[in-house]
């Protein structure tokens, strides 16, 4: 904090800015510590997170909130000059503000074509993978990422499109693990209730010039398209339909959460100690910690959105994430419950399989 920030604590308080004001609201709301440690602000230079930032900013100027805050920026290498020119852009806002700032680079296309991934999901690893680095060094407990009540419409109706279950239908949450088994937290303090056009009009009633990414108008992306095509057409059936997805979300997160608790409840019942799958090469596998044998017959009792969730959560602790694992590789786990025939296998992504003998289910993986 500047020397000018400590100075104005003193003063009484200070009257905020409404959307100041609504961060606030949303930060108590969600009992997250207002003074003590230090949180990573990922900024991008639109105006989403430039409004974050600079809300923080004016909480800190008032006295409201005691934390040490550092800004991060990545260049995905996505945009030569135009990338480098936002960059230096976001350095100088956040030194500006008399915040800390860590700038990073990635190589994002070239990882995309070695990984045989798309860019989207490629640049979207890189920083958070560069988020997640920049927090541990710096000693942040958490990093604050700027989505909006309209990236989380476009999220759900994205997954809407590719067929998602419950789970990914809740959306972006407004707080996760950054990383799985990680200590820093990933906090969303602008879903539940900022619109782009909130943030927009914040920037510029504080006389900031946001930037412009121009691959967010480039339609080869589905976001944009969703952005520009479709959700403007839900809006001309109902003009809150942002709010109404965004509510749909809630309510299937409740629901998903109380699913989740029973399914862990099941995978304890169905839980089989001390029995190792036998004649799999001992020096070649091992049966990880946390996803110990399953009994067949405690599942094949339990009705099937409950059973298909306990064996979700049951590969993710072994697999030591869900990162590649689609339906049709969990349906292929299921058809080992069918049956009295033991021997089978399914295979999993990273060399992982399950396998059933003896009226149980094991999760092998490479040593």
């Amino acid at each position: 904090m500047t020397e000018a920030r400590t100075k104005k604590k003193g003063r009484g308080r200070v009257r905020l800015r409404a959307f100041t004001r609504r961060l606030l609201a949303e930060w108590e709301r969600r009992d997250w510590p207002l003074d003590g440690g230090r949180v990573l602000v990922a900024v991008s230079g639109g105006a989403d997170s430039t409004a974050l930032l600079l809300a923080l900013g004016e909480l800190l100027e008032a006295g409201r909130l005691g934390l040490k805050v550092t800004a991060a920026h990545l260049d995905h290498g996505l945009r030569g000059r135009r990338g480098g020119e936002d960059a230096r852009w976001v350095e100088a806002l956040a030194r500006a503000q008399g915040f800390e700032i860590v700038v990073g680079s990635a190589a994002v296309g070239e990882r995309a074509r070695a990984g045989r991934d798309n860019l989207e999901q490629a640049a979207r690893r890189a920083r958070y993978e560069f988020l997640a680095a920049v927090a541990r060094e710096r000693g942040a407990g958490a990093v604050l990422a700027a989505h909006t009540l309209d990236d989380q419409a476009e999220t759900i109706l994205l997954r809407l499109l590719r067929g998602s279950g419950a789970e990914g239908l809740c959306g972006m949450s407004a707080e996760r693990a950054l990383e799985e088994g990680g200590e820093v937290v990933l906090r969303r303090p602008l879903l539940g209730w900022a619109r782009r056009a909130d943030t927009e009009g914040y920037c510029r009633g504080r006389g900031v010039e946001f930037r412009s990414d121009e691959m967010n108008q480039d339609e080869r992306f589905a976001r944009v398209r969703v952005r520009q095509r479709l959700l403007p057409l839900l809006e001309s059936f109902n003009p809150r339909a942002v709010e109404a997805l965004a509510r749909a979300a809630e309510l299937l997160r409740e629901d998903a959460s109380a699913l989740e608790r029973l399914a862990s409840g099941l995978l304890e019942e169905a839980r089989e100690e001390g029995r190792a799958a036998g004649d799999e090469d001992s020096t070649a596998v091992e049966e990880p910690r946390g996803a110990w044998p399953l009994r067949v017959q405690a599942l094949n009792a339990a009705p099937l959105a409950l059973r298909r969730r306990a064996l979700r959560q049951w590969v993710g602790r072994g697999r030591g994430g869900l990162r590649r694992l689609t339906l049709a590789h969990l349906l292929g786990v299921e058809r080992l419950l069918e049956g009295a025939r033991g021997g089978r296998v399914a295979e999993l992504p990273g060399g992982c399989r399950v396998v059933r003998r003896r009226g149980l289910l094991h999760f092998l993986r490479k040593k």
